[in-house]
């Protein structure tokens, strides 16, 4: 139903829940006001997701055209195909199977895999961001460690080869070499979460001490920034700093002691970055809080790089694997695609440069929370995407206050006459609606969408109460 004359300005209507919903206590009234004459800078790519929809081995791409439909800026490539990446894709022992083999001839590498899935990324315009490293793996240290060995974990025992070979692949994909593209491929991460478990035996991710993987690091960052010094290197997709305390003094409930060491490696890295003037163009982190939660710690990682002199203008934060409420139970739920919407309003809002949810697969798995691998369809958690992506259209950044609502998140955006708001109730366990006031003062609005428990990025007049579990996309035009 188009509403453009329905409500407009300032909307504070009696609390109202539909019959069908029942008759459900609300909390007192929130209250958002939208300046669009106070900009906020660019609306971010904090859009992106992690592997994309692969649902066969060839590297066919018939889910691709959902993340071109949601705006999708990047995909981060890692996991890609499952264990092993498949066999097949992106990591660098599918790309250059025997490490002894000659890095300088093209017949030694395997790209075939690879080139399909970039191919239909590109046809999708969707940015690659390309890790570069290996696929985790999760049976390693599994009941205590030895059964099960690392297959692709251990560090490459020549780093400086590493490199080259790391080198070649870049080639291929950006200036053509051994008969590749020359694809727009901006970031290139070096490794992923190499800190994920002190003891190496039980690491799934690098199965030696941290100090080998900052040698790594401190090897082929430096050589790639040199032979490619306007692409982006970085590194090293930190496992979270749920422990870290920042300038708010509090950490993760839940912290433990492997987390702590968590913080202790980034201190140990960073000060080798800065001390050895290691090219660090972004940091990438990891969180599966809850966005509030998630959202400190994003806090914290901004307070910390800039701590060892990484400044935003110097260092990119990138949020590159996050998620809220993993689990079985919240795939495909209401619950979960509002958690989706408030972090990215979190993200637009907060200093992250860059963020990938993990991940867009259309796989069973309790990460797999955009697409349902039963149906091939969206989950909810989809339309969060679809929503944000009419903001990121729009393109310049407004102010938004959220005043008198602790569940609510706002970010919106404008591009002349034209405006859009996002808002999430991200009421977690919570059940209880929320009264909420709008103020779009100098703008009327010309279509709702809700999605929430009943509805899916539905059509609707702006509601008097935003249920739990819910979030809006409102598109706006100038009244004046």
């Amino acid at each position: 139903m188009k509403n453009r004359h329905l409500i407009c300005a300032l909307c504070t209507a009696a609390a109202f829940v539909p019959a069908s919903r029942g008759s459900v206590a609300t909390s007192a009234v929130a209250r958002v006001a939208v300046d669009f004459s106070v900009e906020r800078g660019v609306v971010k790519p904090v859009n992106a997701v992690g592997q994309p929809p692969m649902v066969d081995p060839l590297g066919k791409a018939p889910m691709f055209s959902y993340l071109k439909e949601a705006g999708i800026p990047y995909s981060r490539l890692h996991d890609v195909g499952g264990w092993l990446g498949h066999g097949l894709y992106v990591d660098i022992p599918n790309l250059f199977p025997d490490f002894d083999a000659d890095e300088t001839r093209p017949e030694n590498y395997r790209f075939a895999f690879t080139d399909a899935l970039l191919e239909n990324l590109r046809r999708n315009a969707v940015e690659p961001y390309f890790r570069l490293g290996v696929t985790i793996e999760n049976f390693v240290g599994y009941r205590g460690g030895g059964k099960f060995p690392p297959q692709r974990t251990l560090p490459p025992k020549d780093y400086a080869k590493w490199a080259r070979i790391c080198e070649h692949v870049i080639r291929h994909y950006t200036e053509g070499w051994a008969d590749g593209f020359r694809m727009k491929i901006t970031y290139w991460e070096i490794w992923n979460e190499p800190e994920n478990h002190p003891d190496p035996a039980l690491n799934p991710m690098f199965g030696a001490p941290f100090a080998e993987y900052m040698k790594l690091y401190g090897v082929a960052a430096p050589y790639l920034k040199a032979k490619f010094p306007h692409l982006k290197i970085g590194g090293y997709g930190h496992c979270g700093f749920y422990a870290g305390v920042g300038s708010d003094h509090v950490a993760a409930a839940n912290s433990s002691p492997r987390m702590a060491y968590f913080v202790e490696c980034s201190h140990r890295f960073l000060k080798a970055a800065r001390d050895n003037d290691w090219p660090l163009d972004f940091f990438s982190f990891h969180s599966y809080s809850a966005p509030k939660e998630a959202l400190r710690q994003v806090r914290f990682a901004d307070e910390h790089l800039t701590e060892y002199g990484f400044t935003r203008e110097k260092t990119e934060r990138h949020f590159n694997e996050w998620l809220p409420y993993v689990s079985h139970s919240s795939l495909g739920t209401a619950k979960q695609a509002a958690g989706v919407a408030a972090e990215l309003i979190g993200l637009q809002n907060g200093p992250c440069d860059l963020a990938c949810v993990y991940d867009a697969r259309c796989g069973i798995g309790n990460y797999s929370a955009i697409f349902n691998p039963l149906t091939y369809r969206p989950h909810k958690a989809y339309y969060a995407f679809v929503a944000f992506n009419e903001l990121r259209k729009l393109g310049t950044a407004v102010q938004v206050t959220v005043t008198g609502g602790d569940t609510i998140w706002a970010a919106a955006a404008r591009k002349g006459g034209s405006a859009a708001v996002l808002i999430a109730n991200d009421t977690g366990d919570g059940n209880v609606p929320v009264r909420i006031a709008f103020d779009f003062k100098g703008f009327e609005i010309v279509t709702c969408r809700i999605t929430d428990d009943d509805l899916t990025y539905a059509e609707t007049a702006l509601p008097a109460v935003m249920p739990p579990h819910s979030f809006l996309l409102v598109k706006l035009a100038s009244s004046r």
